[in-house]
């Protein structure tokens, strides 16, 4: 979800930032995006959200951030049960697969096929017990 995504972008340039002020002497810190401290803390802590976002989180609850916010979860799609952690381990790969490969094709092609989940696991809307 767009929500898990922006989630895990800022806390890596948060990060990658974090690392890349340098002390530029009497005490000033400077800024520097283009040194590559910057780039390998922010791809790693962004991974590593996404990672603890989507796969660990949800599989204790169910859901990720953006989906709990949404009131959404993530179920088997054979039984609706909770979806364990190397399915979401293989949906969360997948993700990045059909990211590098299929979204670049899309667009180049002006394609309508909507991505479908590879790993058996389906997203429900939340529903609420009272």
């Amino acid at each position: 979800m767009s929500l898990d995504a922006l989630f895990a972008l800022v806390s890596g340039i948060i990060a990658g930032t974090a690392s890349a002020v340098g002390q530029a002497g009497q005490d000033v810190a400077q800024l520097q995006p283009a040194s590559p401290a910057f780039w390998g803390v922010a791809l790693g802590t962004a991974l590593a959200v996404s990672f603890t976002n989507h796969v660990v989180l949800t599989t204790v609850t169910r859901a990720s951030l953006g989906k709990a916010v949404a009131g959404l979860r993530v179920v088997r799609s054979s039984d609706g049960g909770p979806a364990r952690f190397v399915r979401l381990l293989g949906r969360w790969l997948f993700g990045y697969y059909w990211l590098i490969v299929f979204v670049p094709l899309h667009l180049a092609t002006d394609s309508d096929v909507k991505q479908q989940d590879a790993v058996g696991v389906r997203i429900v809307r939340r529903t609420v017990r009272g």
